[in-house]
C-alpha cells in the first residue's frame, strides 16, 4: 500500500512543477496554449498508445460496456436534477459532468496493478478507453453547453481529434495489424508527453487557486456524487452480475478514482469556470489518498481472488 502511494505522489511531482512554472513566469505561461496542444496534439497520442498495449478480444468488451452504462444510470438523473438546483448555466455543465469523468488512466491503470497485479491491465485499460469516449463526447458537450449553444456544442465535439483517432486505433487493434517497433516507441513518446503535459496543466491552475470562492453546493454535489452515488450504484450493478469477483474489483476501483484532468482541458478549452474545475480536482485528489486505504480494505475483503 506504501508502494503505490508513493508512486502516485511521485507522479504528482509533475503538478508542483507546473504550479512552480506559472508561479514564476505567471501570464508568460498561457494555460490556453498548453491546453490546445494536449487537446489536439498530444492526448490522441495516449488514446492510440494505450489501445496498442492490449489486444481486444469479445469478452473484454462488456466490461467497458457496462462502466459505460453505469455512468448514463447516473448522468441521465443528474442532468434533470440539476436544473432545479443551479441557475448559473456554467456551475451546472459541472455538476453534470466533472464528476463522473474519473482519471481511469494516469492513476487507475497503476493502481490495479498494485492492487491486482498485471492480469488488471486489460480491464484498467478498456475502462479508460470507454472514459475517453464519455470525456470527448458527453463531456465536450456539456461543458460547451456552459457557453455555446447546442449546434455550436455538437460541433465542437466533431473538432476533438481524439475521436477519430480512437476510431483509427480500434480498427488497427481488431484487424491485427502489426506496427513497428519504431511506430510503437513512437507512440509511447507521445502519448507520456501527453500524460506529463496534463499533470504540468493541473499544477498551472492550481496557482492562484482560492477554495474559499467555489461555491459549496457545487462542491458538495459534485464530491458527493464521485464518491458516494456513483460507487453505491456501482455496487448495486455489480451485485447483479456474474463477472469474476477480480474483474468486478477493477471496475469498483476505477469508478473511485478522483477527478481526471481531462476535466480542466475541456473547461478551459470552452470557457466553463476552469478555475472552480481546477478546485474540485484537487480537493478530489486530496480526499482519494486517505480513501486508498479503504478501497484496498473493501477490495481485499470483498473482490480479490
Amino acid at each position: 500500500m506504501i508502494s503505490t502511494l508513493l508512486s502516485i505522489l511521485f507522479v504528482y511531482v509533475f503538478i508542483v512543477l507546473g504550479y512552480m512554472a506559472k508561479r514564476i513566469f505567471k501570464e508568460e505561461m498561457s494555460t490556453k496554449t498548453l491546453t490546445l496542444m494536449s487537446v489536439y496534439f498530444l492526448q490522441p497520442f495516449v488514446t492510440v498508445w494505450g489501445f496498442s498495449t492490449a489486444k481486444l478480444h469479445t469478452e473484454h468488451v462488456y466490461v467497458p460496456l457496462l462502466y459505460f452504462g453505469i455512468i448514463l444510470l447516473v448522468l441521465v438523473p443528474t442532468v434533470f436534477l440539476s436544473r432545479y438546483i443551479f441557475v448559473d448555466k456554467k456551475e451546472r455543465a459541472i455538476f453534470n459532468i466533472a464528476g463522473f469523468v474519473g482519471n481511469t488512466g494516469n492513476i487507475g491503470i497503476p493502481l490495479g496493478i498494485a492492487l491486482f497485479g498485471e492480469s488488471s491491465v486489460i480491464y484498467t485499460t478498456l475502462i479508460n478507453i470507454a472514459n475517453v469516449f464519455v470525456v470527448y463526447i458527453l463531456g465536450v458537450y456539456i461543458y460547451s453547453r456552459g457557453s455555446f449553444s447546442i449546434k455550436e456544442s455538437l460541433l465542437n465535439i466533431v473538432k476533438i481529434p481524439i475521436i477519430p483517432a480512437s476510431i483509427v486505433a480500434i480498427f488497427i487493434n481488431i484487424n491485427n495489424i502489426n506496427l513497428s517497433s519504431e511506430i510503437q516507441e513512437f507512440l509511447k513518446m507521445g502519448a507520456y508527453t501527453g500524460i506529463v503535459l496534463q499533470l504540468f496543466l493541473l499544477g498551472t491552475f492550481l496557482q492562484g487557486i482560492r477554495m474559499k470562492e467555489l461555491h459549496p453546493k457545487l462542491m458538495s454535489g459534485t464530491l458527493s456524487q464521485k464518491f458516494i452515488i456513483v460507487p453505491l450504484v456501482t455496487i448495486g450493478v455489480l451485485s447483479m452480475t456474474n463477472l469474476p469477483l477480480m474483474v468486478q474489483g477493477v471496475i469498483f476501483m476505477e469508478m473511485m478514482v478522483p477527478l481526471a484532468i481531462a476535466n480542466i482541458n475541456l473547461a478551459s478549452l470552452y470557457d466553463c469556470r476552469p478555475k472552480d474545475v481546477t478546485s474540485l480536482i484537487l480537493l478530489s485528489t486530496l480526499l482519494f489518498i486517505p480513501m486508498l486505504f479503504v478501497l484496498s480494505y473493501v477490495i481485499a475483503h470483498f473482490y480479490k481472488v
